[in-house]
């Protein structure tokens, strides 16, 4: 009878073991359609969600910090035609994003459309200096006159700068650069973001993911448009992804992200690069490829970007994009900072520059399972154009096209720790939970279930030579 018992009892055991082990394996799919369903309520963008009260207010604080290049030898570029020489000033910080959306508007179709005011903030305590500290820097005007002024009417623009005693460059504070001044030459209010206080980026119309969760955020209309008009090409102009503060969720990391950007009118990818832990949380870090501005040669999905050929050098020119479709025409250049992955000439024609990945470049840290951007730095850097002239004195030893740096911004942003605690408490730490229950009954389980499994041969083994003898 004790023997019975014995083997019934490991029997046992080995059965519970077993059931303990089917119960966690089970709980794993089970465990997992909660977790997709919690996160496809809680990701929708409609009031009473995670998401709308992330996406509808303006608490994280992001700050654009922003170089601007100092020209060391101005004289001798204008007298001797001399390569510039450069340093970076900075950073001038300014707090920027801090108001919240505005005419929120739900539509029957499942998109919701707002509006996203302009604003800045000057942050001394963030900065090297006041914003009336001043620097030698191209002269917007003359640059953009260059361009905007047909060559034939040259003589009228060498007039209305020499009768307004300007130059090629000027001195100019950190202030009146970036946010405006009144240029002699073109009568009105000049500057770099000029007008920026005040406006609005939109309006967005983005779906709201209620009927499908996979679209969440995705845009739907710009400015009432389902595409932009400035590159004369459907590829170029098409609008895809979001507005990369968030992406529908269960990232697929061998899947790249797509954004649209209204400061270079133009859609782009992110890439998967490492994982990392950002306050706890585990973040998928984005970047964005070389070949993101890299010349039609080398990447010919660009070939409809490039509207210049004489200034690209027949399209070959890398690292910068000619947005001056959609800035009135002005000869603006968007780069990476310092020209990081531009053409070898770039950084030869005005000297001074150092690209580097670790400074220069843009990233996105989004949470993997909701799809919520939780840190980025937005790394851009606006140029402009001009060129040799026989008629613009100022222009006269100019040998070449000249694509100038005037400054470069890090716009930044990283989960506040208040957010980052009940994104942990609400999400994250249940999700880890419930994997550690799956983990610990499928173990634990199975342990029984061997342990028992082997006692009791053992047990076996033992009554059959007890036997024997």
């Amino acid at each position: 009878m004790g023997r019975c018992n014995r083997r019934c009892g490991l029997i046992a055991g080995a059965v519970f073991g077993a059931v303990v082990a089917i119960l966690g394996g089970v709980l794993i799919p089970v465990g997992d359609s909660i977790i997709e369903g919690t996160v496809k309520k809680e990701a929708v963008i409609e009031p009473g969600t995670a998401a709308y009260d992330n996406w509808a207010s303006a608490e994280a604080v992001v700050y654009r910090q922003f170089w601007l290049f100092d020209v060391k030898n101005p004289l001798e570029v204008l007298n001797n035609g001399t390569k510039p020489v450069v340093t970076e000033r900075g950073p001038y910080t300014y707090r920027t994003r801090y108001l919240p959306k505005e005419n929120i508007t739900a539509h029957s179709n499942h998109t919701i459309a707002f509006v996203l005011p302009a604003g800045a903030i000057f942050e001394p305590s963030l900065s090297v200096g006041p914003e009336e500290d001043q620097v030698t820097s191209l002269n917007l005007a003359v640059a953009g006159a260059y361009s905007l002024v047909p060559k034939g009417l040259h003589s009228l623009l060498e007039g209305l700068i020499r009768s307004s005693n300007s130059s090629l460059f000027q001195r100019r504070t950190i202030k009146e650069i970036l946010w405006g001044y009144p240029d002699p030459i073109l009568k009105r209010t000049v500057g770099v973001f000029v007008p920026y206080n005040g406006t609005y980026d939109g309006y967005y119309n983005v779906y709201t993911g209620k009927d499908d969760i996979s679209k969440v955020g995705l845009i739907d209309r710009w400015q009432g448009e389902r595409t932009v008009d400035y590159w004369n090409n459907t590829y170029c102009d098409m609008i895809n992804g979001t507005d990369a503060s968030s992406f529908p969720p269960f990232l697929d990391k061998k899947k790249p992200l797509y954004f649209f950007s209204s400061d270079i009118c133009r859609s782009v990818s992110a890439t998967f690069e490492k994982s990392k832990d950002l306050k706890g949380i585990e973040v998928y870090r984005y970047v964005l490829p070389t070949l993101t501005l890299a010349s039609p040669k080398e990447n010919p999905d660009n070939q409809c970007f490039c509207t210049d050929p004489v200034v690209t050098k027949d399209c070959a020119l890398a690292g910068v994009l000619d947005v001056s479709s959609c800035r009135d025409g002005a000869p603006i250049y968007i780069s990476l900072p310092h020209f990081l992955h531009g053409s070898a000439y770039l950084i030869e024609d005005v000297l001074g520059l150092n690209p580097s990945e670790e400074h220069h470049a843009t990233y996105l840290d989004v949470e993997p399972t909701t799809g919520f951007t939780l840190g980025f730095a937005k790394r851009l850097q606006v140029n402009m154009m001009y060129g040799p002239s026989n008629v613009i004195t100022v222009l006269k030893k100019v040998k070449d096209y000249t694509i100038f740096p005037v400054v470069w911004l890090n716009e930044t942003a990283v989960v506040d720790d208040k957010t980052a605690d009940m994104f942990k408490k609400e999400l994250i730490y249940p999700i880890q939970l419930l994997h550690v229950i799956q983990q610990a009954l499928l173990g634990v389980g199975l342990a029984i279930f061997f342990l028992c499994l082997i006692a009791y041969c053992v047990v076996r083994r033992k009554e059959n030579n007890g036997k024997l003898v």
